[in-house]
């Protein structure tokens, strides 16, 4: 399979970004009393979003190979961080330090297909891998619903 490239284009003005992928617009914000404009989920969240979209796209993949039933999954995601960080503090990183994945399936699988699930899709998907390649302490919490 040949190497793929994700490119997009981005307009910035102040705290809001506009972002442009494959014909979709993404907008990224900060609340007013950051000094945004509100008009979208801020970078930290929209990371954890990403970490969804990629987890549930990365399981329907491998729900297919595996034959799983996979009739969806609920998440909730929670990330921590110490923001003294990105606020410029020497010796205090600026990411999450911990993310937990609480994921809620929906399925007649047993709880040892869902295990073998989530662990191929931890194992594959990209952003989750970026986080455990950044020493995030990453979480998984997968139970059928």
């Amino acid at each position: 399979m040949a190497k793929m490239n994700e490119k997009i284009t981005a307009v910035s003005k102040g705290m809001n970004t506009e972002g442009k992928s494959h014909g979709h617009t993404v907008v990224i914000d900060e609340p007013a009393k950051m000094g945004g404009t509100d008009e979208g989920a801020n970078p930290l969240a929209t990371l954890l979003i990403s970490l969804v979209g990629c987890e549930n796209a990365i399981a329907n993949f491998v729900a297919k190979e595996m034959e799983f039933d996979l009739q969806g999954i609920d998440f909730e995601v929670n990330g921590e961080l110490d923001p003294r960080g990105m606020m410029g503090e020497e010796g205090v990183r600026p990411y999450f330090q911990k993310i937990t994945v609480n994921a809620t399936v929906h399925t007649s699988e047993t709880e040892e297909r869902l295990l073998e699930l989530q662990e191929k899709v931890d194992q594959r998907c990209p952003v989750y891998t970026t986080m455990v390649a950044a020493d995030v302490e990453m979480i998984p919490n997968w139970v059928k619903a």
